[in-house]
């Protein structure tokens, strides 16, 4: 006997919801441009630690919070949004790229 199995003994009258992927697949659309995103590396970065910087987004703020979001969730850093710039912590161009790439975005890389 699984936990609902044992929830709908509990609670008969209860009417349970049979849709949750419905519900884990509502993700909210991010603009996409069609200009390329910045995405540079400091090494000296902020207090002398190194960051990537993402930069050139011409979406709304809240658009550039969600993707910050995602992409400091795929790869489980660090990272704030300034100045409509997204800032990770560490060297991660070449997966920023990947991940901006699989949503749809163009992605330049600036610098060596």
């Amino acid at each position: 006997m699984d936990l609902q199995d044992q929830l709908k003994k509990l609670f008969p009258d209860h009417q349970f919801q049979e849709d949750l992927p419905e519900l884990q697949a509502k993700e909210k659309k991010i603009f996409l441009q069609k200009e390329p995103i910045l995405c540079k590396y400091e090494k000296k970065g902020r207090n002398g630690k190194p960051v990537t910087i993402l930069e050139n987004y011409n979406g709304t703020n809240e658009d550039l919070k969600l993707l910050a979001k995602d992409i400091k969730s795929k790869l489980g850093v660090g990272g704030s949004v300034k100045e409509n710039s997204i800032v990770i912590q560490g060297n991660y161009r070449d997966k920023i790229m990947d991940i901006l790439k699989n949503k749809g975005f163009n992605a330049k890389r600036v610098g060596g």
